[in-house]
């Protein structure tokens, strides 16, 4: 077969079995892991994720013993009643014609949970308690139970297991001096401090055989003080090779780094390169990660020789059919994972089950169905933003003959505003598969197209989607007509001349967005074209040879071309409604940037003299009284409902379907607009 990925759809022989392809579905926790009476689900998402090509499949984490669990109740794979119900997930699995892995990964300190143990006794930022030192003999148990959650993996059926060595994780604790500080034999010298993920490896393939899958997770960079020199990282990978791993995968950066490893403005395949520095340094296939998330990125990355198979974990939440529309040439159709975190890892995070932003059906396959409608009806939607695209694409599949109105002359709505922000280039690609599946599910779209209640009566439809989106919302302050004054769209959709110092009133996503917009030269870089990987890496302080501890370097200024200030009136931290997984990133990166960000803000009056506002003190016991002398004052004060058509349609008695922030405006919210859109259109 001619493809246009022969690198990525070569099969892997790994000796004892083939695998399809060079594609790994990297770990991820979606919560669904974490009760048995989830298991339905599990089996499910897997399947069909193996029906979507998927070379081989990893597991979200699942801990060898309660005091490696992640938290109270989590995943753990520790007995035989366990393991036979993980049947049901394999024999799914393997009747798809897949292949599939558990992930081992014991917490250690990053377990949220009062039994966590570690090398030593040290807290990690990111949990409130403290973890136990482990004894000698305690450390030998803690690899029995690997081992023995290994056994019980290969009775479940699966196909091999991953053993998380990285991301900071208990076997990474062991590996570096930052929380290593015992003086045993599983401390003190490199040599030391190795044993424990050499001997986990050595002890399972003994109980395991030789035809099961060990696929040993390597922390290639740790991004931590403390961290491994590349010598290190070196000499662990040839010892795990040397007592029986079957393929090494990539792990980069700790929970704990202060630089971003998988949100969306680290460059696609940002770290292939780690991988190819280790790769020929061992003879069994090595797999690259992180920010893999179309198939040109892989195969260019294996076409270069950095790496026998690439990891995409994300990607597979956002299309499962990923790999089997690159096979048929459909890569066009693909659902691009714009690493936005916002439905996957920020739910993980809130205890909630995981989902995907551009595909609300993630980790939902058995409740979100898009079955073929019992009455094929004529439905129209109002407005092509995120709500509307979502609507109309899920009616269309469902046998619905849809008319799609757009007031604007493209789609996208809030999307054409996102994807001009550097960093967020990715929306770029959700707005080609949305175009796409308007052409292949033959939706009539109709541009610069404001529609009203008599047109729709008069075409007849027998149900009408309104996602007519927002409006933004002008706040009540003294001058706020003045010329200086800006809204957000002036700047993002009207390219609106900018001055060099900017007040920017509001720091919710669009005002984090408008100021990571001007902190750039504005036009200073082709629309949609990424930060190139150096040039990331100097702005991050990441050694591009990736040597010294934890691969760190010194952290380069980035200036701006502009003074801004960032305000709210809320006196907690500013963008603390930001996401959790990527809000620090992007304070970080303002902050880097020198945008003075202030909170617990007044707005007294804008007049020729700049924005004359008050600062209260945290506690409210203090004011002071600030003029910010700007040249503009940017608008980014929340939006509102923009639903005139919807009342209109009930005034005349047409009951029609509201949603997206036409239903509700608190904040631009893409993942509720997307799968409110898909949920109201599934059920029509």
């Amino acid at each position: 077969m001619t493809t246009a990925y022969p690198n990525l759809l070569k099969p892997l022989d790994l000796g004892f079995t083939e695998l399809n392809n060079r594609v790994l579905m990297g770990s991820m926790h979606t919560g669904l892991e974490d009760r048995f009476w989830n298991i339905h689900r599990f089996s499910r998402y897997f399947a069909e994720r193996a029906e979507g090509g998927v070379g081989l499949m990893v597991t979200g984490g699942f801990s060898p013993n309660l005091v490696g669990q992640l938290a109270p109740l989590s995943s753990t794979m520790n007995n035989r009643a366990t393991a036979f119900l993980h049947r049901q997930v394999t024999g799914a699995v393997h009747e798809a014609g897949g292949k599939i892995c558990l992930q081992l990964l014991h917490a250690g300190r990053y377990g949220y949970q009062p039994l966590i143990v570690s090398a030593s006794a040290t807290k990690a930022p990111i949990s409130p308690f403290k973890a136990r030192a482990l004894s000698t003999k305690g450390v030998d148990k803690q690899i029995d139970d690997f081992v023995n959650a290994a056994k019980l993996a290969k009775f479940a059926g699966y196909d091999g297991v991953e053993v998380m060595g990285s991301e900071g994780y208990f076997i990474n604790q062991f590996l570096c001096e930052r929380t290593n500080k015992r003086t045993d034999k599983w401390g003190g010298p490199y040599e030391n401090r190795m044993r424990l993920p050499v001997e986990i490896v050595r002890r399972m393939r003994e109980a395991v055989g030789p035809e099961f899958i060990i696929i040993y997770r390597l922390s290639m960079l740790d991004l931590v003080e403390g961290g491994q020199t590349w010598d290190q990282i070196v000499t662990l990978g040839k010892a795990i090779e040397k007592v029986g791993a079957t393929i090494i995968n990539t792990g980069i950066g700790w929970h704990e780094a202060r630089v971003p490893t998988i949100v969306t403005s680290v460059p696609r395949g940002g770290f292939a390169d780690v991988t190819a520095k280790f790769y020929g340094e061992v003879d069994i296939p090595v797999c690259t990660t992180n920010r893999i998330n179309t198939p040109e990125i892989g195969e260019d990355i294996l076409a270069a020789g950095k790496a026998d198979m690439v990891s995409m974990a994300r990607p597979l939440l956002a299309d499962s059919e990923f790999v089997r529309k690159a096979e048929q040439g459909r890569a066009d159709e693909i659902n691009t994972c714009i690493a936005c975190n916002q439905a996957c890892l920020d739910h993980v995070f809130q205890a909630k089950r995981a989902s995907c932003l551009v595909n609300p059906r993630a980790c939902h396959e058995t409740e979100l169905l898009l079955t073929v409608a019992p009455v094929q009806k004529r439905v129209a939607v109002v407005g092509a933003g995120p709500a509307g695209l979502a609507s109309a694409t899920t009616l269309a599949k469902r046998g619905h003959k849809v008319t799609l109105y757009e007031a604007d002359g493209d789609i996208g709505g809030q999307f054409n505003y996102a994807k001009r922000i550097p960093g967020k280039e990715e929306f770029y690609e959700t707005l080609r598969y949305y175009r796409r599946q308007i052409e292949l599910l033959e939706i009539d779209l109709r541009l610069n197209a404001r529609v009203d209640v008599d047109a729709l009566k008069a075409e007849g439809f027998d149900d009408v989607v309104i996602a007519t989106g927002v409006k933004p919302r002008t706040p009540r302050i003294e001058g706020i007509d003045h010329p200086k004054v800006l809204g957000y769209l002036d700047v993002l959709r009207h390219n609106k001349p900018v001055g060099q110092s900017v007040a920017v009133i509001g720091a919710g996503g669009i005002g984090f967005d408008v100021s990571e917009f001007l902190t750039h030269e504005m036009g200073g870089h082709k629309e949609g074209e990424q930060i190139s990987v150096q040039a990331w890496q100097k702005e991050w302080g990441v050694n591009p040879a990736f040597e010294g501890p934890g691969g760190l370097a010194e952290r380069q200024p980035t200036p701006a071309p502009r003074k801004i200030y960032l305000m709210q009136r809320k006196s907690s931290k500013v963008g603390g409604g930001l996401g959790k997984t990527s809000g620090w990133v992007h304070r970080n990166s303002l902050k880097h940037r020198d945008v003075e960000m202030l909170q617990g803000c007044t707005y007294d009056r804008i007049d020729d003299d700049g924005l004359h506002i008050t600062v209260s003190s945290k506690d409210g016991k203090t004011t002071e009284k600030r003029v910010l002398s700007v040249d503009n004052v940017i608008i980014c004060a929340g939006q509102e409902s923009f639903r005139d058509l919807h009342d209109q349609l009930a005034a005349a008695g047409i009951k029609s379907h509201l949603i997206g922030g036409a239903d509700v405006a608190e904040e631009l919210d893409a993942k509720r607009a997307i799968r409110q859109g898909t949920e109201v259109a599934a059920g029509i």
